[in-house]
């Protein structure tokens, strides 16, 4: 097992240099990056342990997720494919009647994925508003000042960060963002509750 893989100054989260989120061939609407750096990484990785893929299928699979409005670009896929067999999470291979190689998540990959699963999580939320985004559905303004005055109570918050302190607050933000994005959009939402 390559020890370097789970190090973080080489994990598929780091290093997302110009790879990491470019535009892709669509673009997107708005402009600028739809991945932070690492992110495709994770995506790409996340979707080959669930089905192995060669770099075509996951594009359309990242296409999918977008819901047509964004495909990476073959420059973004396939030096993240290099890159993450580099670092012994996948493999490639070759058995099917049309000769391509596909790419399969080794032990170490799966390790990783298992030991980063909140981060893999995050991600995949964050890809689908910016799906969300994508399609036109722009936050009303009363939901960008709420979404400012989080960031400042995060920022402003006094005092160390325990243990405990940062689970709480993990947790609480990651129920928000959830009930977000998995919100029926026929029902409004009705806050969220202590």
């Amino acid at each position: 097992m390559h020890g370097a893989a789970r190090s973080q100054g080489s994990s598929p989260r780091t290093g997302g240099g110009r790879h990491g989120g470019g535009r892709g061939g669509r673009g997107g609407r708005g402009g600028g990056r739809v991945f932070g750096q690492g992110d495709l990484r994770l995506i790409v990785l996340h979707l080959i342990a669930q089905s192995p893929r060669h770099g075509y299928e996951l594009i359309k699979a990242i296409e999918e997720g977008f819901g047509g409005q964004y495909a990476p670009s073959a420059g973004a896929i396939y030096p993240t494919l290099s890159l993450l067999e580099e670092q012994d999470l996948i493999e490639p291979f070759s058995e099917s009647p049309d000769r391509k190689k596909r790419y399969r998540i080794t032990a170490t990959g799966q390790a990783w994925l298992d030991d980063n699963r909140a981060v893999v999580d995050g991600v995949a939320a964050r890809m689908r508003m910016a799906a969300r985004a994508m399609a036109g559905e722009a936050p009303p303004e009363r939901v960008v000042q709420a979404m400012h005055t989080l960031k400042h109570a995060l920022l402003l918050r006094r005092g160390p960060w325990s243990d405990a302190e940062v689970e709480r607050v993990a947790r609480l933000l990651q129920t928000a963002a959830d009930a977000i994005v998995d919100a029926p959009e026929t029902t409004p939402a009705d806050g969220l509750r202590p």
